[in-house]
């Protein structure tokens, strides 16, 4: 082998000595510059710029035309974690693929989400994969692996997880603080990334807007004490973008920014995203807190040497040798089919009463009808399509074009000022009959933004619009070209967009009524908050003053001139069938920055639906969503429900390969869906013990439960055994496809705990004393999922499943003694169909130590390990470390609970850490006492009080917080002393 001249050019060392001996040789301004997103070439060491961050959720984003695969919830729909890894190579490779056509894409990939599906509100749940730990990590690490590749030297793309740590608001998403309980955070949040990063396969994270417990996640104390301690991996943090300069801009947790820069750099972060390609204003600020001596150049050299082991493991030095340089898989045959694959297993079928499979056959027609019906939705993260087939497009190839009947069902209507009819002007050299071209690719010279266009005018000659109201009063207006009005950046009211789409949507509108009129309306633009106002040069909301205001308005008449109901209800009578798209727009009600408001299916397209059915009993709803519906009267009266998350590319296709039967669904909802709001906790309520969310606690009947979904399809479950060996519990058991098609089922394990084991030795009991086993079964899930696996079947085949589940899987978080814990007992081992298809069950004997009660005599508590509170909230004890309780409001006083505390032999008082103003009062089994605290000098500035209390023996402890009082621990004071 060629000698190499420099250490870290010779690829017989390992990535370690490399980044070391490259780091030796670089300035610190260099080094300085490489804590940015875009890094800078360092050109005397023949380093080229380095980019961390390439969006690729679920297909290579922003990039240009890709394979788009369907959204991240609907690949959590599939259960199949195999298909995922297939679809991380795809996506990986076409990565590579367009890097080798353009340096703008990175490497560094910022993929999977796997913030938990916690509340059906969160404007991004179509970026996770589901509300449950265990699904999600497993699709996670299927990804990941696929992204990574096999290699084990050089990676494919290097992934970084979204978006550490319990995130699931965009409502005030960079100034709300997360209260998230020990056992929240230890079971459920920081499990869905313990097992990606565990597995081997991600290069980093990247922190959340948010704060957890007070803290802004940019300086969260848990990366260090969790995420790296998961691998040996040099773990890169990238910053999400903004997020260093929110801080002090609108968390104001810092005074300086040269302090919050400083903090995150110690705190793990290692890349700065922030000033888009401006890197000046971060590196200048990490010179200025190095001049200050808030850091040294350790922490810059710690950050730099994790980002050059990432940049070896992607073989940018070693381009001879990196198995992955010449990849050039980009739309080929097999990812096309891979999509395709992919729509069809996310497809859930949520309820047949028999009219599914609907086989194509001579005389059937079939009315396709519904906003989304002739619709292939893309949401902010999806790339541009190069392959397009919506529900209508499916059907008609299915069934034949000849036997599909169409309506859109929008409204259309005419609009009229006191200047006449609002007018669409042909646009001079614009194409003729919309924006699509043969393939279904956007025409770049219809999109949104262009100010070359004519903008709307009032006069003589009407323009049609079809009108769609998603929700919430949220309006699209579009001409029968296909083109949505739309604002671009000089103010102006166009028919200039394909879709709505962008960060801030353009293309949305609101009607609001004018008083004192009975059809008089203002047209609000949501986008820029200006009201149109139609002038002689032409319909728009702003102008040089700046947005037109309320009072400068035009006021319009609204003429319908026929409802979407009506056209619905007339292609229903004259077909066989009806099959109703319904969903939602990925840009609107429900996306990043912004939460929905409500479960309900938009009124517009409810009355859709059962125009349809009352047309036509034969009629399949079929929601294409990002996210769940409540649609109670939907499920009860109509013969068939199906959901899917929008599809990609094939989604149509896939679609009607279901509703014909060519491929039996075998789609899990990877979410509970909910029957009303009313069984909805607070958007901002993390606490999903406490108020009983997701399966794992839900007491309600939800409409339809984690991991239902049906088929065409009859399976028997049969021989389930069980085995403790050891640290690893073995569970085996035997599907069968009794009738029907060949189909895939999707087996699923859930584990609940059932009982103490019996103890030779009865245990010492106090007043208040609750015996060790285990605890109390309204804090333990009602069931939890284990493990899963999907298989397809031929008719009468059978197939013997066989699993291992660490037995540390069946414990929880020991508030009482700080760590996980399986407590002895008796399990129970649930194999179903869905978490509440139990089709078997068999019971499982753990041995082992019964924790016992919390040992408050001699270790004292922390305030956070409650095991029940009621209107308190955690905040940060200090602003690098610990936690802390306070009253969720000053006003009111907030509660908490923690059972079974031993005070051995005795006590004769308490002591209590704290800060704030305010009052605390303590009570243990008739005993009570009340505290008064002065003003301690502001949330950081802890005093010790103490109170007399004569405790022995085990008791539960009741303590009450009211005012500004941040409580941190509580301690004793021996009967051996006296309280101060």
């Amino acid at each position: 082998m060629t000698d190499h001249p420099l250490p870290f050019r010779d690829p017989r060392l390992s990535f370690s000595r490399r980044a070391d001996d490259l780091l030796g040789r670089l300035t610190s301004d260099e080094r300085i510059a490489m804590l940015h997103q875009f890094a800078p070439a360092v050109e005397r060491l023949g380093l080229g710029p380095f980019r961390t961050g390439q969006e690729a959720l679920h297909g290579v984003a922003w990039m240009g035309p890709a394979t788009v695969f369907p959204q991240a919830v609907g690949l959590g729909a599939t259960w199949n974690d195999d298909l995922v890894r297939r679809i991380g190579e795809a996506v990986g490779n076409e990565v590579r693929a367009k890097r080798a056509q353009d340096d703008r894409v990175g490497l560094n990939v910022w993929a999977p989400t796997v913030n938990l599906l916690r509340h059906p509100l969160w404007g991004r749940g179509e970026e996770g994969y589901s509300e449950d730990p265990a699904l999600t990590s497993a699709i996670a690490v299927a990804y990941t692996r696929g992204l990574r590749g096999d290699h084990p030297r050089y990676w494919r793309t290097a992934p970084v997880l979204k978006h550490w740590l319990a995130h699931n608001n965009e409502t005030d998403r960079d100034t709300a603080s997360s209260s998230v309980r020990p056992r929240v955070l230890h079971e459920y949040d920081l499990r869905a990334f313990r097992d990606a990063v565990r597995a081997g396969a991600v290069a980093g994270v990247m922190p959340a807007y948010n704060l957890v417990n007070g803290r802004p996640n940019h300086v969260s104390p848990l990366l260090g004490q969790y995420l790296r301690r998961w691998t040996d991996q040099p773990l890169v943090v990238c910053s999400d973008a903004g997020a260093p300069s929110n801080l002090v801009d609108s968390e104001h947790y810092f005074d300086t920014h040269e302090e919050a820069t400083a903090a995150s750099l110690k705190a793990g972060v290692d890349s700065f995203t922030d000033h888009g390609t401006d890197s000046t204003v971060m590196t200048g600020r990490i010179r200025d807190a190095l001049a200050k001596g808030l850091i040294d150049e350790s922490d810059i050299d710690t950050a730099v040497r994790r980002l050059l082991a990432m940049r070896f493991a992607l073989g940018e030095f070693d381009p001879e040798l990196d198995p992955y340089a010449q990849v050039d898989d980009l739309d080929t045959e097999e990812h096309r089919a891979l999509a395709l694959e992919a729509a069809e297993q996310a497809v859930v079928l949520l309820k047949n009463d028999g009219l599914l499979p609907l086989e194509p056959k001579q005389g059937r027609t079939v009315a396709v009808v519904g906003l989304l019906a002739d619709a292939c939705k893309l949401d902010w993260y999806s790339g541009t399509l190069l392959h397009r087939s919506t529900p209508l497009d499916g059907i008609r190839a299915r069934y034949g074009a000849e036997n599909v009947l169409f309506a859109e069902g929008v409204d259309r209507v005419r609009l009229k000022s006191s200047d006449g009819w609002v007018h669409v002007p042909a646009a001079d050299g614009a194409a003729e009959g919309g924006a699509r071209g043969a393939e279904g690719a956007l025409d770049p010279a219809l999109l949104a933004g262009r100010t070359d266009l004519p903008p709307l005018t009032c006069g003589d000659e009407p323009t049609e619009l079809a009108l769609v109201d998603w929700g919430d009063g949220v309006l699209t207006l579009r001409t029968d070209e296909g083109l949505h009005l739309s604002v671009a950046d000089d103010g102006y009211v166009r028919a200039s967009a394909d879709e709505p789409g962008g960060w801030v949507v353009q293309e949305t509108f609101r009607l609001e009524a004018v008083e004192g009129t009975d059809d008089g309306y203002r047209l609000l633009h949501l986008g820029t908050g200006g009201y149109v106002s139609v002038a002689a040069d032409g319909a728009k909301v702003a102008d040089a003053g700046g947005k037109i205001s309320r009072n400068d308005a035009t006021v319009f008449e609204r003429e319908t001139v026929e409802h979407g109901a009506d056209a619905v209800a007339r292609v229903a009578a004259a077909a066989d069938t009806v099959v109703v798209v319904a969903g939602n727009d990925p840009h609107i009600n429900g996306r990043e920055t912004e939460d929905r408001t409500t479960l309900a299916l938009p009124a517009q397209q409810d009355r859709l639906w059962r125009a349809a059915h009352a047309a036509n009993p034969r009629t399949v709803l079929v929601l294409a969503s990002a996210y769940p519906y409540a649609v109670g009267d939907a499920a009860d009266g109509l013969p068939a429900l199906l959901w899917t998350a929008h599809g990609g590319q094939a989604a149509g296709t896939a679609l009607a390969r279901v509703l014909a039967g060519d491929v039996s669904p075998a789609g899990r909802l990877p979410q509970t869906w909910y029957a009303s709001d009313d069984d909805l906790p607070g958007l901002l309520d993390y606490d999903i013990i406490g108020s009983r969310q997701t399966y794992l606690y839900f007491d309600g009947t939800p409409l339809f439960p984690f991991g239902h979904g049906l088929g065409y399809a009859d399976f028997t479950y049969s021989a389930l055994r069980t085995e403790v060996d050891g640290e690893r519990l073995r569970v085996a058991l035997t599907v069968t496809n009794d009738g029907g098609p060949a189909a895939d089922e999707v087996v699923q394990l859930y584990v609940r705990a059932a009982g103490p084991a019996k103890t030779a030795e009865p245990a010492r009991e106090g007043p208040g004393r609750r015996l060790p086993g285990l605890g109390d079964p309204r804090d333990l899930p009602r069931r939890k999922l284990v493990a899963h696996r999907r298989v397809h079947l031929a008719p009468g085949a059978a197939e013997h499943i066989a699993c291992e589940v660490p037995v540390e899987e069946l414990g929880h978080w020991s508030v009482a003694h700080g760590r996980w814990t399986v407590e002895p007992g008796t399990y129970e081992i649930l194999a179903g169909a869905s978490s509440a298809d139990i089709r078997l069950i068999a019971t499982a004997v753990v041995h082992g130590e019964a924790q016992g009660p919390r040992p408050v005599a001699t270790h004292g508590l922390e305030a956070v390990d409650y095991d029940r509170q009621k209107d308190t909230e955690i905040l940060d004890r200090t602003k690098t470390e610990g936690d802390v309780v306070a009253p969720a409001s000053a006003d009111e006083e907030g509660s908490l609970v923690y059972e079974a505390c031993d005070f051995g032999e005795g006590v004769s008082g308490l002591r209590f850490l704290a800060s704030g103003e305010g009052s605390i009062t303590v009570s243990v089994s008739g005993h009570s006492l009340a505290l008064q605290l002065p003003d301690t000098g502001g949330p950081y500035a802890y005093r010790t009080f103490e109170a007399a209390l004569d405790l022995r023996g085990v008791h539960e402890m009741g303590i009450g917080l009211r005012g500004t009082v941040r409580l941190a621990r509580v301690d004793v004071v021996p009967a051996t002393e006296e309280t101060a």
